[in-house]
């Protein structure tokens, strides 16, 4: 019969000490564990009386073995009651599990920045499709929990389906195979979760999603340096990651802390983008840089990386995302789309995707 925490206390009861009390009534039976067949506790004992505790662990020993323990580990201590007895359970170091591969997935790049509102998911999205365009396997995971826009911006609707509970089947559009808890959700509805929660969906979503084969999966994160950026590169072979920003000094301010968390997380940044680099007038053809000039282009050198594109401030980029089909898809002829489109060709070139 198996021993129970309750059989060895109750056995421990028969067991008299010096001052004329059971040595569990009398409180000297501190920590006790009781795991497979193994115990161990601390007897806690006046210095005084030590030779007579020393005879009450040898007969606790013969006792309890006889009683079916496999091991018995008792302590004798002399600690005030008021310090922590001993940890007596076994040493064992925390695993730390290796980052993960994405199954078919040959590489991930992360697509991130430091600051809301500077273009990232707009940028994702028109990548995706101009490296399919081009031949590529892509995926695209919208890992912005909070602010979903990747199933406007690829004309995605719908739920993905799941015929046995456990993977997920991601939607298509435009050659891009896309997974946003967008999906899960209906329009307008808040997500409000804490980070653990957060982590478990993001994991869901690589882990449990049937990707297929890809040569390349596109992560698109929210701002910010936070549990979303932290699992990714933790739980998964990041290949690397693209900090998207627009020329001004806060963007950058952001961006720099961005570039910083991918250092420590050991992740390779392939590049800057600068988005909204200039607006350009369709009627006198004047070229303004509305955010500034240059911030950009000054932070890669700081960094030793390159300015991968210079995106330009324009309408027709904006409105192609709200209607579903990115300019890359709906007008790649544009020279906006051009710029998408050479970013994509050179990520080729270099094996990035």
């Amino acid at each position: 019969m198996a021993l129970t925490k309750k059989r060895v206390i109750d056995a421990l009861t028969t067991i008299m000490g010096p001052n004329g009390t059971d040595i569990v009534t009398g409180g000297e039976v501190r920590a006790l564990d009781v795991d497979e067949n193994n115990v161990r506790f601390v007897l806690e004992i006046d210095q005084s009386l030590a030779k007579e505790y020393s005879k009450i662990k040898e007969t606790l020993e013969s006792y309890l073995k006889k009683l079916g323990a496999k091991e018995v580990s008792i302590v004798l201590t002399a600690h005030a009651s008021k310090d922590p007895p001993p940890d007596l359970k076994p040493k064992r170091k925390p695993e730390v599990k290796p980052a993960q591969k994405i199954p078919g997935v040959d590489r991930i790049v992360a697509i991130a920045s430091g600051k809301g509102g500077v273009g990232k998911s707009t940028v994702s999205s028109n990548l995706a499709c101009a490296l399919a365009a081009q031949g590529r396997r892509v995926g695209l995971l919208d890992a912005d929990v909070y602010g979903p826009s990747q199933p406007r911006m690829l004309g995605i609707s719908g739920r993905p389906s799941s015929p046995d509970g456990k993977i997920i089947i991601p939607l298509q559009n435009h050659g891009v195979t896309m997974m946003s808890i967008g999906l899960m959700t209906d329009e307008g509805q808040a997500v409000v979760w804490r980070g653990p929660m957060i982590m478990g969906a993001l994991q869901q979503m690589m882990m449990q999603v049937q990707w297929g084969s890809l040569d390349i999966l596109i992560v698109d994160l929210p701002p910010g340096t936070g549990d979303v950026q932290m699992t990714l590169a933790q739980k998964t072979e990041v290949s690397g990651a693209i900090i998207v920003s627009t020329p001004q000094d806060v963007a950058l301010i952001d961006a720099r802390k961005g570039i910083d968390m991918f250092s420590q997380l050991k992740v390779p940044i392939l590049g800057m983008i600068e988005n909204m680099s200039a607006h350009v007038c369709p009627r006198c053809g004047n070229e303004e840089h509305i955010f500034g000039n240059g911030g950009v282009l000054s932070e890669a050198k700081k960094i030793g990386v390159p300015v991968l594109a210079e995106i330009p401030l324009h309408r027709d980029i904006r409105v192609a995302s709200d209607e579903g089909a990115p300019l890359v898809v709906s007008d790649p002829n544009s020279l906006q789309a051009g710029v998408f489109s050479e970013l994509a060709k050179a990520m080729i070139e270099k094996g990035q995707a």
